[in-house]
């Protein structure tokens, strides 16, 4: 992306954003990413920029990490690895065998379902591969704590088994020689020492000519001396011949592992770039988490459908001041490409500004925005900014004269493709003639296609906007009540400058205000007015909105408890009903179980008794006195359904009600303690113990 000016990145505080990335990485080559990094403009690139930083989000926030903990610059060792002759140090190779192992669990992490869970990182390794025969000749010759094994090679071994055994002569040689002088009286506090690389014993300096040997010096205070032995000198010799041919052994032996390693320097350069990679956009993941980024619809067109868009920054700022961060929507297409925000000084303008230039610059470097995820951001090929004073000393020039020298820049260099951002446009300058060129220079830039956003107090300029094709106005509300910025931008209606408003509440004198309001064009004077009170005509409005929404949604919620309780409550019943067909089958189960239980009873009693008629008889009474009880029980509902027992006495002509069969009749005639009832057509002569008087139920 071609940015104009040059400190069009501190301007939009991108700078910022980029040290607090940085602050995220581990690896140079990650740290080196971050100070050259690009703001792209193909869609390809940014696409998958934006999807590895996602992934690695999603990994992050799942409590998981990519297996990557290496963070040494190996790039020294690397290039000397690919020179003809060149010998690494131990400690290169112990940092390659690292390298080889943090890269072996990024391919192992990889296996299975995790490339196409994750297709964006997975693209890092695509075109590299693990190569085991590394590590292999790595531990060939170190073992863990990055020592050359004594079976590094024959030779080696060799040299280090006479080294052993030599040193061991040495010592019993030597210990015999210190308690002999000991013994003698001769030696100091300190019995042994070394003088490049060769034991010495630390004699009183008045016996130095007692002991034969080499002199190899004296203490500061020249109460010491230090001699060689005569007869460990040879075996120093020996010692010292063997040390020198390991040495040589061991320079041969790396300079050979070097040879056998070059052939895998670009190998090794790849994987030192993969770790880097990873730890470029682990670093990526955790500043979107910190500042809440998304992964927002990305479109190649010039489009901005910014949904609950925050300045990364001021989310952080705040988080630490525990204030809240208000967020903007606006959408700026091919219909409406520029919007002009107005308002009071101190009312987020800039800020607001700053937020939409800001994310764009993010999401085409690849980095997650603090915007809703259904936001829809297109793709720009140049970003021009004017923010604040920039008059220039060098080159003579006033506020005004800088301010026109930029603009002449956009209106020469801006097309289609172009997002652009203005602060206080027309500004630094008489109001009437900034305002009339600022009016052109907006009109030349709409005519251009250009997408921007331009923040002015000029009435003409809001005016310009609200019949002018493809500008749009907007405002940051204000509480006026108050005196306080509410930080919310407004789109589709111009918002006032509260200049007298804030000048009454701060208790400037009245008389000073009216006179001030004389001098104001009467025109100029009723249409801020009218903005001033439609914008808190407008806050009132939303404020009643919400309270209805929040109403609508209490409403919703209540109607869902109420369906939940409703579909609890049929559930129970119909548990309730399931219950109760069960208990009925339960006992129809062990009535059937009872019955067979007697049918094979009355077979048995029938084989054994003489008296078939009596088994007969049992055997009609168990199968039909259930029947008459269930037609028994019958009548009694159809009974009790028409009528109902009355507490008198029965005479003739009550109607009754028979006990045991619930047959209904009227009484003809007492006689003693017994009545004869007509039921239908036929009299019965019964007992009146066995009679009830009712009566007919009243139909409602």
């Amino acid at each position: 992306m071609k940015l104009y000016p040059d400190s069009a990145e501190q301007q939009l505080e991108f700078s910022k954003i980029k040290s607090l990335l940085s602050s995220f990485c581990n690896t140079e080559y990650a740290k080196e990413k971050v100070l050259n990094l690009r703001i792209h403009t193909k869609k390809e690139i940014i696409i998958l920029q934006l999807q590895q930083s996602y992934e690695c989000k999603l990994i992050l926030e799942q409590s998981q990490s990519l297996p990557n903990d290496f963070s040494i610059d190996l790039s020294r060792a690397l290039k000397l690895l690919s020179i003809q002759g060149g010998i690494l140090q131990v400690e290169d190779f112990m940092h390659i065998r690292r390298l080889a192992a943090n890269t072996e669990r990024i391919f192992r992490w990889f296996d299975g379902e995790r490339k196409l869970a994750y297709p964006g990182l997975y693209k890092v390794i695509e075109d590299s591969h693990y190569e085991k025969a590394i590590t292999k000749m790595i531990d060939e010759v170190f073992d863990e704590a990055g020592n050359i094994k004594d079976n590094a090679s024959e030779a080696l071994q060799k040299i280090r088994h006479n080294l052993y055994r030599k040193r061991n002569e040495l010592r019993r040689v030597f210990e015999k020689e210190v308690s002999r002088l000991n013994k003698a009286g001769y030696s100091a506090e300190i019995d042994e020492s070394f003088s490049n690389g060769r034991r010495v014993v630390a004699v009183f300096a008045e016996f130095k000519r007692q002991v034969k040997g080499i002199l190899h010096g004296e203490s500061d205070s020249r109460k010491t001396a230090f001699i060689e032995p005569e007869e460990t000198i040879e075996l120093n010799n020996e010692v010292f011949s063997l040390e020198n041919e390991e040495r040589k052994e061991i320079q041969r032996i790396l300079k050979s592992l070097t040879a056998k390693l070059s052939v895998y320097s670009n190998l090794l350069q790849q994987w030192l770039q993969i770790a880097g990679e990873f730890d470029f956009i682990n670093a990526k993941a955790k500043l979107g988490i910190e500042i809440k980024g998304n992964y927002p619809n990305l479109t190649d067109g010039a489009i901005l459908d910014l949904k609950e868009a925050y300045h990364p920054l001021l989310i952080l700022h705040n988080k630490q001041t525990n204030k809240p961060t208000i967020p903007l929507t606006l959408k700026l297409n091919e219909k409406n490409r520029i919007l002009v925000i107005s308002g009071p000084n101190a009312g987020g303008k800039t800020v607001a500004m700053k937020t939409i230039g800001l994310n764009q610059m993010m999401l085409q470097s690849g980095l997650l925005v603090p915007v809703r995820q259904d936001s829809e951001m297109g793709i720009f090929k140049q970003l021009f900014i004017h923010i604040g004073d920039t008059q220039s000393i060098e080159f003579d020039l006033s506020t005004y004269s800088s301010h026109l020298l930029h603009m002449k820049y956009f209106i020469e260099n801006c097309n289609g493709k172009t997002l652009f951002f203005i602060d206080e446009l027309g500004s630094g300058t008489d109001p009437n003639l900034g305002g009339a060129f600022a009016e052109i220079i907006l009109s030349e830039l709409n005519r251009r296609h250009s997408f921007g956003v331009v923040t002015t107090h000029y009435l003409n300029l809001k005016i310009f906007a609200n019949h002018t094709s493809g500008i749009i106005n907007g405002s940051m509300m204000f509480d006026e009540e108050n005196l306080q910025a509410l930080y919310k931008l407004n789109i589709g209606k111009p918002g006032s400058s509260y200049t007298f408003a804030i000048a009454e509440r701060i208790g400037l004198p009245k008389h000073l205000i009216n006179h001030a309001k004389k001098l104001v064009d009467e025109d100029h004077f009723r249409l801020d007015k009218l903005l001033n009170r439609t914008e808190q005509d407008l806050q009132q409005i939303q404020k009643e909105r919400k309270e209805l929404n929040d109403l609508i949604a209490e409403n919703e919620r209540l109607k869902k408890q109420l369906s939940v309780t409703l579909d609890k409550e049929k559930h129970t019943q119909q548990v309730e009903l399931l219950r109760h067909q069960n208990k009925i089958t339960e006992e129809r189960i062990v009535y059937l179980k009872d019955m067979e239980r007697k049918l094979k009873q009355v077979v048995i009693d029938w084989k054994k008794a003489d008296n078939k008629n009596e088994v007969m008889k049992q055997l009609q009474e168990m199968l039909f006195k259930r029947k008459e009880s269930q037609v028994k029980n019958k009548l009694e509902k159809k009974i009790e359904s028409k009528y109902r027992e009355v507490q008198a006495p029965i005479a003739v002509g009550s109607k009754v009600k028979m006990k045991k069969n619930y047959q209904v009749g009227e009484v003809k005639e007492i006689r003693g303690k017994r009545a004869v009832v007509q039921i239908g057509t036929v009299p019965i002569n019964i007992n009146l113990d066995d009679l009830v008087v009712i009566e007919e139920k009243q139909v409602s």
